[in-house]
């Protein structure tokens, strides 16, 4: 940590010594500047600071409290040398990659001063020394312009508060164009690639004094929309919905958001259907997902080839798994043999797990090789427990890359298929549209495909509704278990889940049961309990270890029964800063060694090594994991997820969160031995039945609601789904009923 000395901004001017320290995936660098009689420790995120380089700083200084004062530099301008001695200086060091000391002399001698303008204006002309070739002479020009240019792009989005980082992906995308690019059309910084909000492009319009009523504004407040609406789960809109979003948003009018809908749907930027008589607008790779989703499920249901199955083999695997399956478990069997894909859902304690087992046996006798997944990395290893077979994330079955414009594929796909004759997906209700597509995309015709999960949980946390909208097609086989097996007779979380499901009040006055609530009326009260049930009384009455065993799920991040507040109130309890702990502050939070922590999103580009020593990358959303290390110098930060340690580098800390306290949604796929659940002072928009039950069926020994009595029955009266504008029922109806496959 460190504290500024004066709080002024000052300007320095120097030549670079020495590169103490390069983060390659973030750019901030550590180096030391020389200035006329003295040198001064530099940090910033300069990734193109070389030695050798004349710099002018802006910035201010700050003492360190372990490597003392600093000056932290916020924007920073590259001198290009004039003089022969300063070009040979600047070549010699080793900045611009194909140029090394000999190289450099050569490259003086023969231009001399001309050497810098040669090789930015006439590349070709390098090519008269020897040992440089065309291709060679290319990317040395390439190299030095893309340094000199992303500089000159810095000190203009210097005024708008980007980021270095910002800088490099808008050069990535447009090169020496940059400027004059952003100064035509601000909006085109929206983009996935380089990922600016609505609102900071807008301020940049403004400053531009581009008018609001712009076409281009329009076209992106759209876009904007639609994108923004991915977080709500949601994969389309309605056309009239959108446009009055938008209108809205921008304070144009909706006739003309619903013309500019109109520009963009016949350039295809975006796509439409009608459904019942109203057309949903869609972005154009979550409108291909979802009908290419639905011809191939039909596809399976018109291509697949039933399999031999009696009654006799099912017989037998009861008699060798000491187990007596019902009618419906039997049907599952039938069903998985007799057909492509099947749907297996139903809640806590009806025999999904029993019925897999057998099935897995079954198909393994027949030579038939069986893959395992689940969408997160706690539900594979939760399904690998309780079948004791290897189950991977799904993720990690695809063999997840990350791509040219820092986007993730997969490696398995139509070309390199995965190897299998069937695959079982567990936790079906998380798994988002773009996801089901990509495995889709990877499983071979003829795959069988058995498809897990519980239709009353919560659906996916990004967009899509794929479970609920296979099942709701009525076109798919379904079979629900709902006759209870697992601890029947002692589990009152089970019985609870069961009669919140089914829209009755659970049993909340029972002592000596694994389901219990004590009576809270307000919110600083319910969170103080809470505190003191995380870190005192659990622990002490049933040995609960608070980091491992004890979860916190909240329906809501606000207020003060969220995850932010009660994460800090926890923490201070758990692990409070004292003098020597290490901490690092984003976004308002401070996280320290030995923090439970969790992933925000998706980063494909994470590095890991796990605990056999072997390499890999990718962290998803919904992780969670502790905090082993920080080194604040070079702000690096690892993270233990269950058997891997994830490097996070500078800005990646912002997409960690505090975990002692989670939202509901985000534990899906996850079972905690002892679940807290606040249930006093929750938004009303919050109070449905399904979120409730989500939250309990995630407690395996203990469940102990803290709040009001009044909030439980809300929730347990309010059978409102969570909404969700999606295609993909409508798309399979059609389908199945056109014979379509294309």
């Amino acid at each position: 940590m460190s504290e500024t000395v004066n709080g002024e901004f000052e300007t320095l001017h120097g030549r670079v010594e020495h590169v103490t320290y390069k983060n390659q995936q973030t750019g901030y660098t550590v180096f030391k500047l020389a200035i006329t009689g003295e040198t001064v420790v530099v940090t910033g995120n300069f990734p193109y600071v070389s030695q050798g380089d004349v710099l002018n700083l802006t910035g201010e200084y700050v003492v360190h409290n372990t490597y003392g004062p600093q000056f932290k530099a916020y924007t920073c301008e590259k001198e290009a040398p004039t003089d022969e001695a300063a070009i040979l200086r600047y070549l010699s060091c080793g900045a611009i990659k194909g140029i090394g000391p000999a190289t450099a002399g050569k490259i003086i001698k023969r231009f001399g001063n001309s050497a810098l303008d040669v090789i930015k204006n006439q590349p070709e002309r390098l090519c008269e020394i020897k040992g440089i070739s065309p291709d060679k002479a290319d990317k040395i020009s390439k190299e030095y312009m893309r340094q000199f240019g992303i500089q000159d792009l810095m000190f203009y989005l210097s005024k708008f508060k980007a980021s270095p980082e910002d800088a490099a992906k808008i050069y990535k995308q447009y090169g020496e164009r940059s400027v004059e690019v952003i100064n035509q059309n601000p909006y085109v910084l929206c983009s996935d690639e380089i990922g600016f909000t609505f609102d900071r492009a807008d301020e940049i319009a403004e400053s531009l004094n581009i008018p609001p009523d712009n076409e281009n504004r329009i076209h992106a407040g759209l876009l904007f929309v639609l994108r923004h609406n991915l977080m709500n789960g949601h994969t389309c809109l309605p056309r009239k919905k959108l446009c009055d979003v938008v209108a809205n948003l921008l304070g144009c009018s909706p006739y003309d958001a619903d013309d500019a809908v109109d520009t963009l749907l016949s350039t295809l930027t975006l796509r439409s259907k009608e459904i019942n008589d109203t057309q949903f607008v869609f972005l154009p790779q979550y409108y291909a997902a979802e009908e290419y989703i639905s011809a191939r499920l039909c596809l399976c249901l018109e291509e697949g080839k039933a399999m031999p199955i009696d009654e006799l083999e099912i017989d037998y695997i009861e008699n060798r798994l000491h187990i007596k399956y019902d009618e419906n478990q039997r049907k599952v069997i039938k069903t998985a043999f007799q057909n492509t894909i099947t749907v297996l859902t139903g809640g806590p304690g009806t025999g999904k797990t029993t019925t897999l087992n057998g099935l897995i046996e079954l198909f393994e006798q027949k030579e038939m090789r069986v893959l395992i997944a689940a969408p997160t990395g706690r539900a594979a290893q939760r399904i690998s427990e309780l079948t004791g077979y290897e189950a991977k994330t799904i993720h990690r079955l695809l063999e997840v890359q990350w791509g040219e414009g820092d986007k993730p594929y997969f490696d398995r796909n139509e070309r390199n298929p995965l190897v299998c004759d069937v695959i079982i997906i567990d936790e079906m209700s998380m798994v988002d549209t773009l996801l089901f597509e990509s495995l889709l995309r990877a499983l071979r015709l003829g795959t069988r495909i058995i498809l897990v999960g519980d239709s009353d949980q919560l659906p996916s946390v990004s967009a899509g509704n794929v479970l609920h909208d296979i099942i709701d097609s009525s076109k798919i086989p379904v079979i629900a278990l709902n006759k209870i097996y697992r601890q029947s007779d002692k589990s009152l979380i089970v019985h609870n889940a069961h009669e919140i499901i089914n829209g009755k009040m659970p049993v909340l006055n029972s002592r000596d049961a694994d389901f219990f609530m004590l009576d809270s009326q307000n919110g600083m009260e319910t969170a103080k309990t809470v505190v003191d049930l995380v870190a005192n009384r659990l622990p002490r009455a049933y040995g609960f270890e608070p980091m491992t065993d004890i979860q916190v799920l909240c329906p809501s991040r606000k207020l003060d029964t969220g995850t932010q507040n009660l994460n800090l109130l926890i923490q201070e309890q758990l692990n409070p800063q004292i003098n020597s702990a290490k901490e690092i502050r984003y976004g308002g939070f401070a996280f320290r060694e030995n923090d439970k922590v969790m992933q925000t999103k998706n980063n494909y580009d994470i590095s890991w090594v796990d605990d056999k020593g072997e390499n890999g990358s990718g962290v998803y959303n919904g992780d969670i994991g502790v905090i082993e290390s920080i080194d604040v110098y070079s702000e690096l930060v690892t993270v233990r997820f269950d058997d891997r340690i994830a490097s996070y580098y500078g800005a990646q800390v912002r997409e960690l969160e505090l975990a002692y306290a989670v939202t509901v949604h985000k534990s899906q796929g996850s079972e905690f031995n002892c679940i807290i659940l606040p249930l006093c002072a929750i938004p009303s928009q919050l109070l449905y039945r399904n979120l409730l039950y989500t939250a309990v069926t995630r407690a395996k020994r203990l469940l102990v609601i803290v709040g009001d009595r009044e909030t439980v029955a809300k929730m347990v009266e309010n059978d409102r789904k969570t909404l969700r504008y999606t295609a993909l029922k409508s798309m399979i109806e059609e389908a199945s009923n056109e014979k379509f496959f294309g």
